[in-house]
């Protein structure tokens, strides 16, 4: 009589993910897609942990594996800059007020856990910095003048096959050769030099004291009424694109305004660069509307002024600002929380990461 074959040892062997217990399942494929501030209190569940979480490989394979926007750093002229969460409960830093940098600094730009700061007073040299681990690296003086309120925009993609933190620092500053004319300068952290580009934006408005972003290559300011600088970092070549509205923002990979009139908030996309020199009566349009989203005001409390406005959106959530609160809106969920209250004229995104730097 046929009993049926017995499993052999190689399919049942304890080297088999099927019969892995459930800490280390959570432990291998759960945990690196967890935020920062819930990381460090998962530390305490036992020591396994502990020691997986404090390893560079893992610091690593988490700041490749979390890119979701936690919080905004917000500051106020000439105070220390603050920290509001979206989750208070799985997102935050351990000093908010960056007090583990040598000096007072100004908040400027950030990318993919990366923070980049200003000091204040003396060279008012840059620094790269990550407010979840404290780690933070003083940069070269650059070798141009890039003005009072630099305009930055740093760029880091995190890369499974890069366990260094390559990033670029890139300014766009008022030229000193032509007036009306912005020129470029490029941080290379890979080199660890600065380099200014032979590229010259001429246009007869100024840059708008607002983070610029980074999408597929090029980088892009908001500059008055209503018109972008766009600068490709490959080619080194730059060009102005109009009729923008709103706040930049990048969505599935591709640029996008967000802008906001009474209680809708409209996404548009760009779609065509070179709609303006395209024949007359052509349907090509330089934006397109994606998406409209109308919200309930009720959520936004009696005290809210009449025209709140939209200071960062991504493809999960929508911040908006009514001049003292910071609220969310949840893509997917639909639903509506206030965050809490933050006066700050500067508003920059952070992902809670353990990105070292």
């Amino acid at each position: 009589m046929d009993r049926g074959k017995r499993p052999s040892k190689s399919i049942v062997g304890g080297n088999n993910k099927i019969y892995m217990d459930l800490k280390d399942i959570i432990k291998e494929y759960t945990l690196p897609f967890l935020p920062a501030k819930s990381l460090f209190r998962f530390t305490g569940v036992c020591r396994d942990w502990k020691m997986q979480i404090s390893t560079p490989f893992f610091s690593h394979s988490q700041s490749n594996s979390f890119h979701s926007v936690s919080g905004l750093f917000y500051q106020i002229a000439g105070d220390p800059p603050s920290f509001i969460s979206l989750d208070p409960k799985a997102y935050g830093v351990p000093d908010p007020s960056l007090k583990f940098l040598p000096v007072p600094v100004d908040i400027r730009a950030s990318s993919n856990g990366l923070l980049c700061c200003q000091a204040r007073t003396g060279d008012k040299a840059y620094y790269m910095c990550n407010p979840a681990t404290k780690m933070w690296q003083k940069l070269p003086k650059p070798e141009a003048d890039h003005g009072i309120d630099p305009a930055l925009v740093v760029i880091f993609e995190p890369s499974l096959l890069n366990f260094v933190a390559d990033y670029k620092l890139v300014c766009a500053f008022p030229s000193t050769d032509l007036d009306d004319g912005y020129e470029f300068e490029i941080y290379s952290s890979a080199e660890g030099c600065w380099s200014v580009s032979r590229e010259i934006c001429l246009g007869d408005r100024k840059l708008l004291p607002s983070p610029g972003v980074h999408v597929n290559g090029i980088v892009y300011w908001q500059m008055k009424h209503s018109v972008l600088v766009a600068f490709d970092l490959a080619k080194e070549r730059s060009q102005l694109i109009y009729g923008m509205k709103g706040t930049l923002c990048v969505m599935q990979g591709k640029l996008c305004s967000v802008s906001m009139h009474g209680w809708t908030v409209t996404v548009n996309v760009l779609s065509n660069v070179y709609s303006n020199t395209m024949e007359m009566h052509s349907k090509a349009r330089t934006w397109v509307q994606k998406r409209l989203i109308n919200l309930d005001h009720s959520k936004f409390g009696a005290g809210a002024c009449k025209q709140p406005s939209v200071v960062f959106a991504d493809s999960d959530t929508v911040v908006i600002h009514d001049g003292t609160t910071i609220f969310s809106y949840d893509m997917k969920t639909k639903e509506t929380s206030a965050l809490g209250n933050a006066v700050g004229t500067r508003l920059i995104a952070y992902v809670n990461n353990l990105v070292h730097v």
